[in-house]
């Protein structure tokens, strides 16, 4: 989950859009709906611009700090020079980008912060002899590649982010949305049939009435 602060219309909807593949993108365009979206959300990351019309997104940053917002934060903004870069990193930031920028470079430097908030500091995660890298879209299990369509590593990579948990159909829709027009209502059974066919049946569990965990091998 990805909470973008950012007025201006065109940019904030091409950011928006272009993030899209790789997060679930909740675009607010001033403070007040930040904070209130803040509360209500668990984000894994934030981009914040910092010239907002009803308030400074620095000012944002340090009550965000001082409420124990401990999300990464990635400023983005025109005003670029030095003293500004270290008033944003003195304020609680964790990176600072400048406008204009390339959405490729930026999606990285999301996925690189969110690992190390959630302790990988490498992009491959291992689980029981499944490596995922994720950063070059690689999965091995016991060292052979393991080939997956586009959206069964969609799938694949959110199970494998709560790995050992148990991740409601719900979330796997909500991962599906954003690359399709709906999901209908056997789309997700007939994706994780496949997984299961390529990584073993015992890999994906279905726990009735909750969803599907990525396990250990029996």
């Amino acid at each position: 989950m990805l909470l973008l602060v950012e007025d201006d219309e065109m940019l904030g909807s091409a950011t928006a859009e272009g993030l899209a593949p790789a997060f679930k993108v909740t675009w607010v365009r001033n403070v007040t709906d930040a904070k209130f979206a803040l509360e209500e959300v668990a984000f894994d990351i934030v981009l914040l611009d910092l010239g907002l019309p009803d308030g400074s997104g620095l000012g944002l940053l340090r009550d965000m700090r001082a409420n124990r917002h401990l999300e990464p934060v990635i400023i983005l903004t025109a005003l670029d020079s030095p003293a500004q870069r270290i008033a944003g990193l003195k304020a609680g930031a964790d990176d600072y980008v400048g406008k204009p920028f390339d959405l490729g470079e930026l999606a990285a430097r999301c996925e690189a912060l969110i690992r190390r908030a959630r302790g990988h500091a490498q992009s491959a995660i291992d689980f029981d002899g499944l490596v995922y890298d994720k950063a070059e879209h690689r999965l091995t299990q016991d060292g052979q590649e393991v080939v997956l369509s586009a959206t069964e590593l969609r799938i694949f990579d959110l199970l494998m982010a709560h790995a050992g948990s148990i991740v409601s159909k719900s979330q796997i829709e909500d991962r599906l949305y954003h690359w399709t027009d709906g999901v209908e209502s056997n789309t997700i059974e007939v994706y994780v049939s496949r997984l299961r066919r390529k990584l073993g049946r015992d890999r994906i569990r279905t726990v009735r009435g909750l969803g599907y965990m990525l396990g250990r091998r029996a």
